[in-house]
């Protein structure tokens, strides 16, 4: 059975003691693939790091996420559009908007949103979207891109069916991660109707880690348990689940 994670932070610091470790539990269950989301340029250093450090697995974005869009943006734009000249990279992320916490700097994440978006279609690169808050000024903005012919991933999905049905028909996937453990989530039943070739699966680690393990630092190693109810919700085996999961990403990523 083979994995891929197409959302992981295995850069950050709660990985300082035992990446190695990490990465070896992850391939003993199967992960081949950790895709690494940039944050702002505090995280390109340790990014970059250890994707050379494990050159076959770990492959890093590139992009500015929309929480630590401040009075600094324009800087760290420029760090992201340096970055996006200087190598290639799978894809421009994490990027979007998050109205949860603050909306101080919200004209300024859709500014900085809508430029990424451009630098990506113009480099033919995917996009990862993080949105919280902000689901459907997030679908509005990138629909025009989508006509365009800009493909990515919503990360971390848990809206509603008709906000992923908004998602499929611009032809983006939605990344499924450990909600889709939690009870009461109703994640399962937006699913149920979605067709898995819109589906990939990530755990955004070290952040929503799947049940049995709540609580606790999440992990590649856990994206299994995500992919064993995923497969439940759409009844087949893991392993279908995974073969189709993980051509999903091949194709996006190339």
């Amino acid at each position: 059975m083979k994995l891929i994670d197409t959302h992981c932070h295995l850069y950050s610091e709660e990985f300082n003691d035992d990446i190695e470790a990490v990465i070896a539990r992850a391939k003993a269950e199967g992960v081949t693939k950790f895709y690494l989301p940039a944050i702002d340029s505090t995280c390109l250093e340790g990014m970059l790091a250890l994707e050379k450090k494990f050159p076959d697995e770990c492959i890093a974005m590139m992009g500015l996420h929309p929480c630590y869009v401040k009075e600094n943006y324009k800087d760290e734009l420029k760090i992201v559009e340096d970055q996006l000249a200087q190598r290639s990279f799978a894809a421009v992320g994490e990027i979007g908007l998050d109205f949860y916490w603050d909306k101080t700097f919200s004209a300024q994440q859709y500014e900085t949103f809508e430029l990424q978006m451009q630098w990506a279609l113009e480099k033919n690169l995917p996009i990862v979207i993080h949105t919280r808050s902000a689901m459907q000024e997030t679908i509005n903005m990138v629909k025009p891109f989508a006509a365009k012919g800009l493909k990515g991933i919503f990360h971390c999905f848990s809206g509603s069916y008709e906000s992923a049905k908004q998602m499929i028909d611009m032809d983006f996937l939605l990344g499924i991660g450990g909600v889709i453990t939690y009870k009461n989530a109703g994640l399962p039943e937006v699913l149920a109707n979605i067709p898995l070739e819109y589906l990939v699966l990530e755990t955004d680690a070290p952040y929503l880690t799947p049940a049995p393990f709540r609580g606790k630092r999440n992990e590649s190693g856990y994206l299994k348990y995500i992919a064993e109810k995923l497969a439940e919700v759409k009844n087949i085996t893991v392993e279908e689940l995974a073969a189709v999961t993980t051509a999903n990403a091949e194709r996006l990523f190339k």
